[in-house]
């Protein structure tokens, strides 16, 4: 299977262990494709209670297979929790300022800690730590689009601007799943390790420019506002946009590989990381234009 740039679905594509069961998701249907052990020799009457022999069963199977139905309601019932987090977080920013950034750095770093036990714990099908997630990211989120657009905070656009930022996000979204099912780009090792290069590429970039800031002000101007600041979140939106069609990828692997139901709360989780990261870029640019 190939590999994401999403360390949500690192540990989701994972091969299947031998035995049956689904590594990372436990082991309850391991053995189900063995029969089952007779306690009596061939040509002996079975003892009551035991099927005769050539008519052994074989065990069921705990649980069933994920399907794209329920990938896309986890998704949907994970963004439905960030959502209304959002609108909480954006209607106590505009009536005190002053939550903004408690709100911000308290919903920002909890959802980043719950996101990284979910990636490196392999708790990526718990729905707790999944909606646990949602539920502060929507904090995060709201807080943030308020001190974008809100002119207590220098920012401009107003809720006008972030229904844009939506509007885009999700036209990027459904704009790239067309592109995965047509097969327009085929997502292919060499594909897979150019993205990833490229987000490694701009972490760096983006972490050099908050150490330069610290000395010269605007650090390398890629979050200033300026020309090389536009340039640079088109670039992080390209990549955040193609990122979609590994997450997809990674997705349709797991169905076809027979993961077990619960695994679509890490496709979720997954998909909602990109979704995230999207749409706070997107609003970040629009911040740019609107504030010519």
């Amino acid at each position: 299977m190939r590999t994401t740039s999403n360390p949500v679905f690192k540990n989701l594509s994972k091969q299947q262990p031998q035995g049956g069961g689904y590594a990372g998701f436990g082991s309850a249907t391991a053995g189900a494709g063995q029969f089952t052990q007779q306690p009596y020799g061939y040509g002996q009457q079975p003892p009551a209670g035991y099927p005769p022999y050539g008519n052994q069963q074989m065990p069921v199977p705990t649980t069933r297979p994920m399907t794209i139905d329920d990938v896309v309601t986890k998704t949907g019932i994970t963004l439905g929790v960030v959502t209304l987090g959002a609108i909480l977080s954006y209607g106590l920013t505009s009536a005190n300022h002053n939550l903004a950034l408690p709100l911000v750095l308290v919903g920002g770093i909890v959802g980043f800690v719950l996101v990284l036990v979910a990636a490196f714990g392999r708790k990526q099908d718990n729905p707790a730590i999944v909606l646990s997630y949602a539920g502060f990211e929507g904090l995060f989120l709201g807080a943030l689009s308020y001190m974008f657009t809100g002119v207590e905070f220098g920012g401009v656009g107003g809720a006008g601007m972030i229904a844009q930022a939506v509007l885009g996000t999700f036209g990027v979204f459904f704009g790239m799943l067309v592109v995965y099912k047509t097969g327009a780009i085929r997502v292919t090792p060499r594909f897979t390790r150019m993205i990833v290069g490229a987000m490694i590429g701009v972490l760096v970039l983006a972490l050099g420019n908050m150490v330069a800031a610290f000395f010269t002000p605007g650090g390398f101007g890629l979050r200033d506002g300026g020309p090389i600041a536009i340039i640079f979140s088109l670039v992080v939106i390209a990549i955040a946009a193609f990122s979609f069609l590994l997450d997809f990828d990674a997705a349709d692997q797991l169905i076809r590989a027979n993961a077990p139901a619960k695994a679509a709360w890490g496709v979720a989780l997954g998909l909602t990381v990109t979704l995230v990261w999207l749409y706070i870029e997107i609003l970040r640019l629009l911040s740019y234009f609107n504030n010519d």
